[in-house]
């Protein structure tokens, strides 16, 4: 069993600081890597951060950013109902068959059926979001929608009305 008094570090574990200014023989002394004179050999000498000597910065040089980036913004990959007819009749529609088609490029990000174009075959779609004109015109082609995101049933200004009302009573 090993006792306290003999356990050490692993050899490099612990690295020592730099003491500058110690004498030469340290091989730190004299200037103690500061250089001889200037604005850097003095104590609290040094420039800001982003200083460029003068020169117009990078970050003034740089336009403002404007607006913002909405951190729940969602980026479907769009397909339009009329890519859909290269399926067979009564097929089953989901991100892998698309993606095999090559109509979607990439299997893991949300996508969404857009009405532009007609449907002439039936077909059961599985995606994560449908538009509302795309919706109607699968149903009418006898086909039929599946949503993996469901849709909110209502607006948020409805929900807040709807409150107000549970409030009231």
């Amino acid at each position: 069993m090993s006792k306290l008094l003999t356990i050490k570090a692993n050899p490099k574990a612990r690295k020592r600081r730099k003491r500058v200014g110690r004498g030469n023989g340290s091989g730190l002394g004299t200037y103690s890597s500061r250089g001889m004179n200037g604005q850097n050999q003095r104590t609290g000498g040094g420039v800001r951060p982003g200083f460029e000597g003068g020169q117009t910065p990078l970050y003034r040089k740089m336009p403002k950013l404007k607006g913002f980036r909405n951190v729940n913004r969602i980026d479907y990959q769009v397909v339009n109902v009329d890519k859909l007819n290269e399926f067979n009749e009564n097929d089953e529609i989901d991100v892998t068959k698309l993606y095999e088609n090559n109509l979607i490029s990439n299997k893991a990000k949300p996508v969404k059926i857009l009405g532009n174009g007609e449907l002439s075959k039936s077909l059961t779609v599985k995606v994560d979001k449908v538009s509302s004109a795309a919706k109607d015109k699968i149903e009418k082609a006898k086909g039929k929608v599946i949503e993996l995101i469901p849709q909110a049933e209502t607006t948020p200004a409805e929900a807040s009305s709807k409150k107000e009302e549970k409030d009231q009573k």
